[in-house]
């Protein structure tokens, strides 16, 4: 099913087809917030739990941890980044046809590959079936959403692309890459190993192409559209946010050559120049738009770059110092609980409701709450993590597990703010 967008097309055509977007959008949406409550944020707490009770992070099945981070990059991070991509479709061209077959057939594969992922890391049973067709139905489903992307033609084929699109558009091309690369990794697995956890090496450098070659640079090329439209910020500097990309590549490569000192240099120079670029640490230049939400909305924007920046900062020192696992931890929990979901919390509070519908967000207030609770349970383990970890005060195992209790009340307090905006009827019936 298509449904044609051409010049001189009815109205009603246009609306069916923002219609059919919305339903869309919304349905990753919701599934990205499942993964994000049950597989993502509850089985993290149980993880952190026993790793807190057992005093060691060699207490619990890596297969578990990496099941916890399957779930919260792609089932979440990634349903949204599809949605939110298959949805921006219906704004950027005019003379294609929305893929509406291939959008809810990309849904469903991704879903169901996710959850496939999850169920084989946690409970072991047949993960040599369950792990390599889980990674096949990601990247079909992916190669749905990339094949709906490269036939977008913009109205004016000969104007250059603007920068935050072609940041967007290598992290697309990245996500491929790394649904390659993990489908190769999972089948070599069902082959050869013995357990559904892949080799911890591998896991992390697998981690840092998903995080740094896909979520980081999809936020910066979604910033520079967005924060000087929302926030007011000044328009971004082109040439710096790529040159910070480049620095985010270099990072990647020199990680998977195992040079980790040049890695972090390299992220942290990454960070600085996208900091700069998009002039985020800044004064405003034009009034932030606040309307239906929080006032604090540019002032969270703000606090997660300082979360990226310090990530970076950990690195260097995990780099120097971590004997255990506490500062990588730490360095890793500021990047994609900090930085990645604190993004994610200010910013789909703001678009996520118009992208569905039309719809106003339904609570400021638990706008304001879940932010709050996000960043100090945040903080409160990125401090702890490594005091905990490394040996350098006991009793910081007995305080872990309530950072990781105020991160899931953000978690929910999120969650519930996004379904009962859902759950309200658009504001133009209202």
């Amino acid at each position: 099913m298509t449904l044609p967008v051409q010049q001189g097309n009815s109205d009603a055509t246009r609306i069916a087809m923002e219609q059919h977007s919305q339903r869309l959008v919304t349905a990753f949406i919701v599934s990205g917030m499942l993964f994000m409550l049950l597989p993502g944020t509850f089985l993290g707490v149980w993880n952190l739990i026993g790793i807190s009770q057992q005093r060691t992070l060699n207490s619990l099945s890596p297969a578990w941890l990496q099941a916890h981070g399957q779930a919260q990059i792609f089932g979440w991070i990634g349903s949204f980044i599809l949605g939110i991509g298959f949805y921006s479709l219906t704004k950027m061209q005019s003379t294609l046809r929305f893929p509406v077959r291939a959008g809810w057939t990309s849904w469903a594969l991704w879903t169901l590959g996710i959850a496939l992922r999850w169920i084989g890391g946690v409970t072991g049973w047949q993960w040599k079936i369950l792990l390599p067709l889980s990674g096949l139905l990601e990247l079909v489903a992916f190669l749905f959403f990339f094949h709906s992307v490269r036939r977008h033609r913009p109205e004016q084929p000969a104007q250059r692309a603007e920068t935050w699109m072609v940041v967007v558009m290598a992290a697309t091309t990245a996500f491929l890459v790394a649904l390659i690369v993990n489908v190769i990794a999972l089948a070599h697995l069902a082959l050869y190993g013995t357990s559904p956890a892949l080799p911890h090496v591998l896991d992390q450098q697998l981690v840092v192409l998903f995080v740094w070659g896909i979520l980081v640079p999809t936020i910066w090329g979604f910033n520079a559209r967005w924060l000087p439209v929302f926030a007011g910020f000044r328009k971004p500097n082109g040439n710096r946010l790529l040159l910070a990309y480049g620095c985010s590549l270099a990072g990647i490569a020199a990680v998977f050559a195992q040079w980790l000192p040049i890695a972090a240099v390299a992220f942290l120079f990454a960070s600085l120049l996208a900091v700069d670029a998009l002039h985020v640490w800044e004064p405003a230049v034009q009034p932030a738009k606040l309307l239906h939400v929080h006032a604090s909305f540019p002032i969270f924007i703000r606090i997660t770059y300082i979360w990226l920046v310090v990530s970076c900062v950990l690195t260097g020192a995990a780099v120097l110092y971590d004997r255990a696992g506490g500062i990588w931890g730490a360095s890793r929990h500021a990047l994609t609980v900090g930085f990645v979901a604190g993004m994610v919390f200010v910013i789909g509070q703001r678009i996520l409701p118009a992208f569905c519908g039309m719809r106003v967000l339904w609570s400021t207030r638990l706008m304001l709450w879940s932010l709050l609770l996000l960043h100090v349970g945040c903080a409160l383990r990125v401090a702890l993590e490594p005091l905990a970890y490394e040996g350098y005060w006991n009793f910081a195992w007995k305080l872990l597990p309530f950072s990781a209790f105020v991160e899931l009340t953000a978690v929910i307090l999120f969650a519930l703010n996004i379904a009962g905006t859902l759950l309200r009827p658009p504001a133009h019936l209202r």
